[in-house]
C-alpha cells in the first residue's frame, strides 16, 4: 500500500509529458495532471487519417443548476504537428489534418470543491474510433465517474477506474461525432483550492439569480428599510405622544394690558394641522371668527342669518389664508351664502406653518422622489434581465423607491418645534374647558372671551368656554358684534359658521363624487387669483 502511494506521488510529481501515441487511426490518447495550485494541465494525441480533416469545439461556458453557468477558462495552448488551435471568449477550438498532431493546454475553473470535471471529448466533427485518457492528482482520488454519449446522456464510459499506481484511467470506444466524454474525479477534501466559475445564466431567469453584488445589494437595502423603520417609529412616537404643557397645568395668558395671547403667536386656524396633520371645516371657521374678533369683520344679524361686512381693509398683518378667508368671506356677505362655497387654503395654511418653522418645507417631496424611483427600478430590471443580467438590482431599486413612498405617507410633517407649540396650544385647549372668567377683572373678561372664542371653536371647547362666561353675573359684551349680544349668542354665531364650511366642504365633495364642477364654488391656492360668485 505504501508503495503504491509512493508510486503515486512519484507520478504526479512529474509535469506532463509526451503522451502515448494513438496506435490506430481516428483516436486519442490523453493525459491530465492536476497540479497543486487548482489548475489541470492537459496533453492529447490525436490520429488524424490521411485525407480527413478533425475540428473540435468545446464550450467554456456550460450549463449548470439552479439557472447559472460554469465557465472554464483554456490557456498556454501549444499545437504539436499539423492544424490549428485557438481559444476565444466562448470556446476552446482544434482544427487537424492528416497525421498525429499534439495539443497541450490548462484549464481554469475544472475543480468545484473536491470534484475535478472536464470534458476529455466533445464537439468532433467525425467519430472516435478509441480514446483512452489518464488522471494525475497530488493524491489518489476517492470516487471517479465518467459519461459518455449525446450532450444529454447520462450513458457511463467504456472503462473509469483508478489503478494500483494511484492513476485513474478512462477509456471509451466508438464515440460518435459531436458526442461527449466527461470525466469527473472526486479528492480528499482540501487536495487543491477550488477554482470555479459559477455566473448567472443569459436566460430571463439568470437575470434573477442571487450573486455576491446583488446579495450585497439587498443588505444594504435591509439595512435602509431597517433605518427608515426606525426614523418612522421614533417621528410617529413623537408625533403621538399625549400633547400637555409641560410643568402642570397650563393656564390661559392674559397680558398686562388684559389681552388674551396664544403660545408663539398660533393662530386659530393653524390648530387643525398642528394637531391632527390636516385642515378641516373648524380651521376655516375659527379663522372668520378670528377675523370678526380682530376688526377685520363686522357681524349683524339679519332675518335669521348673520351679515359679514368689511370693518377695516386687509394689512401687512394678515396671512395669505387669513386674506383668502377675509376675501372669500366678504364676498359671501352672509353666513347662509358660505355655506355654498368650498373654501380651499390648504396650501396657504401648509406654506405659513413652514415659514414659522413648525412643519418640514415639501412634506411629500420624498414620496414624489420615491415614485419615480419605482419606475426607474422597474426599467432598470427589464433593461438589465434583456443585458447584463442582475435584475435583482432593478427590483431593490423599484421597492427602495416604493419604501420611499410608504415612508412618506408615515413620517409626520411637524416638526419639533410644531410639536411643541402644539403641546401647548392642547394646554391652551384644556384651560378653556376649565376656564375660571371670575379670576378676570371686568375689562379683561370682555377681551379675553372674544379673543379665546376663535381658539374653543377650533380646540373644540366651544361649549364650555361660552357656558362659563355665561355663568356669570354680569356676563361680557360683544364688541365685534351690532347691537346687545351675550356670549351665547356670539356662541352661536361661531356654531352656525362652523355648521357652514361643513356643509360647504360634504358638497364639495358629492359634486367631485358626481363629476360636477359647482358654478359657486371658490377654490382659492397658490398661485391663483381668487374666485367668488356675487353676494346675494
Amino acid at each position: 500500500m505504501l508503495a503504491a502511494a509512493a508510486l503515486a506521488l512519484f507520478l504526479t510529481a512529474a509535469p506532463v509529458g509526451q503522451p502515448p501515441l494513438p496506435t490506430l487511426p481516428q483516436s486519442a490518447e490523453i493525459q491530465l495532471k492536476l497540479e497543486r495550485d487548482g489548475s489541470l494541465s492537459v496533453a492529447e494525441a490525436i490520429s488524424v487519417p490521411t485525407g480527413v480533416t478533425m475540428d473540435r469545439r468545446v464550450a467554456l461556458r456550460v450549463a449548470a443548476p439552479h439557472h447559472r453557468d460554469r465557465l472554464y477558462r483554456v490557456r498556454d495552448v501549444v499545437l504539436e504537428g499539423s492544424g490549428t488551435a485557438s481559444v476565444d471568449q466562448d470556446a476552446f477550438t482544434v482544427h487537424l489534418t492528416a497525421g498525429t498532431s499534439i495539443v497541450r493546454y490548462t484549464v481554469d475553473g475544472a475543480v468545484a470543491g473536491d470534484r475535478v470535471t472536464w470534458e476529455l471529448a466533445g464537439g468532433w466533427s467525425t467519430e472516435l474510433k478509441f480514446l483512452r485518457a489518464s488522471f494525475a492528482a497530488p493524491k489518489i482520488p476517492t470516487a471517479v465517474d465518467c459519461l459518455a454519449g449525446p450532450p444529454d446522456s447520462d450513458f457511463s464510459c467504456g472503462a473509469a477506474q483508478i489503478d494500483h499506481a494511484g492513476l485513474t484511467r478512462f477509456s471509451q470506444q466508438n464515440l460518435a461525432a459531436g458526442a461527449r466524454m466527461t470525466a469527473t474525479v472526486e479528492l480528499p477534501a482540501g487536495t487543491v483550492p477550488a477554482n470555479a466559475v459559477v455566473v448567472p445564466a443569459k436566460t430571463i431567469a439568470g437575470a434573477f439569480v442571487l450573486t455576491a453584488p446583488v446579495g450585497w445589494a439587498w443588505a444594504g437595502f435591509a439595512a435602509l428599510l431597517l433605518l427608515a423603520a426606525t426614523l418612522v417609529w421614533g417621528a410617529r412616537r413623537h408625533f403621538h405622544v399625549k400633547v400637555r404643557p409641560p410643568g402642570g397645568h397650563f393656564h390661559v395668558k392674559v397680558t398686562a394690558g388684559g389681552e388674551f395671547e396664544s403660545p408663539e403667536g398660533v393662530l386659530p386656524g393653524h390648530a387643525g394641522l398642528l394637531l391632527h396633520g390636516r385642515t378641516g371645516p373648524a380651521d376655516v371657521a375659527a379663522t372668520v371668527l378670528d377675523l370678526a374678533v380682530r376688526n377685520y369683520l363686522w357681524v349683524s344679524a339679519e332675518d335669521g342669518d348673520w351679515r359679514l361686512t368689511r370693518r377695516n381693509p386687509p394689512d401687512e398683518h394678515l396671512t395669505a389664508f387669513e386674506r383668502a378667508v377675509f376675501e372669500a368671506a366678504e364676498a359671501a356677505g352672509t353666513v347662509a351664502e358660505l355655506r355654498r362655497r368650498h373654501l380651499d387654503v390648504d396650501r396657504e395654511l401648509l406654506a405659513d406653518l413652514v415659514r414659522r418653522g413648525w412643519f418640514a418645507p415639501n412634506p411629500r417631496r420624498l414620496g414624489r422622489a420615491g415614485s419615480r424611483i419605482v419606475v426607474y427600478g422597474v426599467f432598470l430590471t427589464v433593461l438589465l434581465a434583456l443585458t447584463v443580467g442582475y435584475a435583482q438590482l432593478g427590483v431593490i431599486l423599484a421597492l427602495a423607491g416604493a419604501a420611499a413612498v410608504v415612508t412618506s405617507a408615515a413620517l409626520p410633517a411637524r416638526r419639533r418645534a410644531g410639536t411643541d407649540v402644539a403641546r401647548r396650544l392642547r394646554g391652551v385647549a384644556e384651560a378653556l374647558a376649565s376656564a375660571k372668567p371670575k379670576d378676570l377683572t371686568k375689562p379683561q373678561r370682555e377681551v379675553v372671551f372674544s379673543r379665546g372664542l376663535p381658539y374653543a371653536s377650533a380646540l373644540g371647547e366651544l361649549a364650555p368656554w361660552v357656558a362659563a362666561f355665561e355663568a356669570l353675573p354680569h356676563p361680557p359684551p360683544v364688541y365685534w358684534h351690532a347691537g346687545d349680544v351675550a356670549p351665547d349668542q356670539a356662541g352661536s354665531f361661531a356654531a352656525a359658521l362652523a355648521g357652514a364650511f361643513a356643509g360647504a366642504r360634504r358638497a364639495h365633495l358629492r359634486t367631485l363624487v358626481s363629476g360636477k364642477q359647482g358654478q359657486d364654488t371658490v377654490s382659492h391656492s397658490r398661485g391663483r387669483t381668487p374666485q367668488s360668485a356675487p353676494p346675494s
